[in-house]
């Protein structure tokens, strides 16, 4: 009868102590510290001074810190039409322009700097970031000229 009692009683512990741990690793399960957060959208800057060029409609591109690179987006804008955009005196160009851009909203984009330079821009699939090559705009660079056309050989 007493080793009876004393198995009983050990299994009453090791019941207890099984539904204590379960509990505990259930409570660390709704909250783990090592769980990723997602990482939050990123927010609109106003570092460049972005017009319509004259030619077209008013577009509006919003534009976004990309780690030391300034991408401005050009997915809300298609057809035909242009921009001018500008440096804020007391803030200048930024180190890196990138163009985000949608597929099939136009053909091509051009950007006319100290170079000028044409991206061919593909018909299918998701948005494209474009690099603007460090070389292509300088310091004392007075404006860019951007450019999108739905034809690929465009007069632009």
């Amino acid at each position: 009868m007493m080793m009876q009692d004393r198995l009983c009683s050990t299994s009453w512990r090791s019941v207890a102590l099984v539904t204590a741990m379960s509990l505990m690793l259930s409570a660390c399960a709704l909250h783990w510290p090592w769980k990723r957060r997602p990482v939050p959208p990123p927010q609109p800057v106003q570092q460049l001074s972005i017009v319509a060029d004259a030619a077209g409609p008013a577009a509006t591109i919003l534009q976004y810190w990309d780690r030391n690179a300034l991408l401005l987006d050009l997915t809300g804008v298609g057809g035909e039409g242009g921009a001018i955009v500008t440096p804020i005196k007391a803030l200048g160009w930024p180190i890196r322009l990138e163009f985000r851009v949608r597929p099939g909203s136009m053909a091509r984009l051009e950007v006319l700097a100290a170079q000028r330079v044409i991206y061919a821009v593909p018909a299918h699939g998701e948005p494209v970031l474009l690099k603007l090559a460090p070389g292509a705009y300088r310091a004392d660079t007075a404006q860019i000229t951007l450019r999108w056309s739905a034809a690929e050989d465009s007069a632009h």
